[in-house]
């Protein structure tokens, strides 16, 4: 058991995804998540009044599967499958966050702060999950895809524009952590 509740090492967890993408070009399926927010909007009927929600939703239940697994994954990982020394995270970068007001996760993937019911007792918090879940929807769409659908599927389709993409979601990521989230937070 401890094999599983242990950190894996990058090369399994990048195999095991790469045999994943490799069934999934062999199907001719594209991999990505935000393209289910689509899906979801389109069984609701929505598409009578926005025509971008026009589509063959039944088409993607396979995606829809794909969502449901990564929550009841996410969910039996975090409460059964995990362990007290999983996260190992740099002092200087535990020292940068005590700095702004966040703890360090102290066994956790992710610090209470940010993360844990309290944030919905902030209005500042609450602004932010609010601006920020709009900001990522705009984003995934307009840049085509997500994360997940652009630095994992289209990198290993060596699409072009998932390079392009894949690079401003790095560049805004490291922009957001070094500069934006030092104001936001102190």
């Amino acid at each position: 058991m401890e094999f599983i509740t242990n950190t894996w090492h990058w090369s399994i967890s990048g195999f095991l995804i790469g045999l994943v993408m490799l069934s999934l070009i062999y199907f001719g399926k594209v991999f990505g998540m935000s393209s289910n927010l689509r899906s979801l909007c389109s069984m609701t009927g929505i598409g009578k009044k926005v025509p971008f929600f026009v589509w063959d939703w039944k088409s993607q239940r396979w995606n829809l599967v794909v969502v449901a697994g990564t929550m009841l994954g996410g969910y039996v990982a975090t409460h059964f499958l995990s362990s007290d020394s999983n996260v190992a995270i740099n002092e200087i970068t535990i020292q940068k966050l005590q700095n702004i007001g966040i703890e360090a996760p102290n066994s956790k993937l992710l610090p209470d702060s940010l993360f844990g019911n309290n944030v919905f007792e902030s209005p500042k918090m609450i602004l932010f999950l609010l601006i920020g879940g709009l900001l990522i929807g705009f984003g995934s769409r307009y840049a085509g895809g997500c994360t997940s659908g652009h630095a994992i599927s289209g990198l290993s389709n060596f699409q072009l524009p998932s390079l392009k993409a894949v690079i401003g979601f790095f560049v805004g990521g490291l922009i957001m952590v070094n500069f934006i989230f030092p104001l936001i937070f102190k």
